[in-house]
């Protein structure tokens, strides 16, 4: 049985640490069949390595399919036992957790719903002191790294050792063609605090639409994420949750095929020489772009001492669309988008009114 336990270990230790990391399953666990068939038919397309189902399943409003519940681990037991392929499933609370580890569940994630919420996540944090199982830590519903990372903290101060990001958009109350919006910064921004930990992508989550999968997908993997997690169904379309972004297992493997798997690194000197070249011109361009936006704001200093004299406000709602209308009209020309221009710009006028402010003070 020790034996056993051991050969266990070191084949989630190996999928754990594989890159890329492909994990993908129904989104709900429905029926034994349904578990089983989706595992072996992962199984036979060879690229699938840990096999994911949502056993609980948080719902926004009452009324919808909330999950099998318990008595779907044995199937997700039975469907390991059959393909040998290690198993995924969400958890909200201590006794879900313990169920899981019961069942012999090889990695938890904690989802969104949960990652939102300090109160929930210590709880799962407790309840899995003691314990040597991966963890992944989903972001937040809504954009906010801070809660991302508390959940991070709160999971390794437990004692967990292996502990990864995925990274499943983030809620825009529907202004957007994605479910979820991807919000790259951020997921990036949370990838370059915590560089130890691999970060997945979680198109399904993001697009809601089978449609968009690989454009999703494709784009994480030129980011360097470290793998994807992709909801897949035997019957997509009668799927009892989020059907519209299930695909089957022979999709997934077709899609997955599609991908242009990148690396982040190659080891040719001549590459290394060209890219140092090529860098050492941005690091130039970048001190130039922060030197003149010092000069900038020194202008913009000598205007609020003019503004204070004459007891004229900081604000010039006026001037300032006249400033970025012009920016955006010469920017697009030069080939910069209208979305950058003016979050460029809003960032250069906040640093410019809080300048000002301090003349103000002072």
């Amino acid at each position: 049985m020790q034996t056993q336990q051991k050969v266990n270990a070191d084949l989630v230790k190996e999928k754990w640490n594989k890159r890329p990391l492909i994990i993908s399953g129904p989104c709900s666990a429905e029926t034994e069949e349904q578990v089983i068939e989706t595992a072996s038919r992962l199984a036979k397309t060879g690229k699938v390595d840990i096999l994911r189902a949502g056993i609980w399943k948080p719902r926004t409003r009452p009324g919808s399919f909330e999950g099998i519940g318990t008595k779907g681990l044995p199937w997700l037991q039975k469907a390991k036992e059959i393909t040998g392929i290690p198993t995924a499933i969400e958890v909200a609370t201590a006794k879900q957790v313990e169920d899981a580890l019961h069942f012999d569940v090889d990695v938890l994630w904690i989802g969104a719903r949960t990652t939102v919420n300090p109160f929930s996540v210590q709880e799962v944090a407790d309840a899995l002191r003691g314990v040597n199982v991966p963890v992944l830590i989903k972001n937040p519903i809504n954009p906010d790294l801070e809660l991302w990372t508390g959940a991070v903290e709160r999971v390794a101060k437990s004692g967990i050792k292996d502990i990864g990001l995925i990274h499943r958009g983030f809620s825009s109350y529907g202004n957007t063609e994605y479910r979820n919006a991807p919000m790259w910064h951020l997921a990036i921004e949370m990838k370059r605090r915590n560089p130890e930990l691999p970060i997945i992508n979680d198109p399904s989550h993001i697009c809601g639409r089978r449609d968009i999968l690989l454009e999703v997908a494709q784009k994480a993997i030129d980011l360097d994420y470290d793998g994807l997690m992709i909801e897949t169904h035997i019957d997509p379309d009668n799927a009892w949750s989020d059907a519209k972004q299930q695909i089957t297992p022979e999709q997934l493997a077709a899609m997955l095929e599609e991908i242009i798997w990148r690396k982040e690194d190659v080891a040719s000197e001549e590459y290394h020489a060209a890219l140092e070249k090529l860098r050492q011109q941005i690091n130039h361009l970048d001190d130039e772009l922060m030197f003149i936006l010092s000069q900038r704001m020194k202008i913009a200093e000598k205007i609020a001492t003019y503004k204070k004299e004459n007891n004229i406000t900081i604000l010039q709602t006026k001037r300032w669309n006249e400033i970025l209308e012009r920016a955006c009209t010469k920017g697009e020309k030069l080939g910069l988008s209208k979305e950058f221009i003016t979050k460029y710009f809003d960032a250069v006028h906040l640093e410019s009114i809080t300048h000002q402010t301090k003349i103000f003070n002072d």
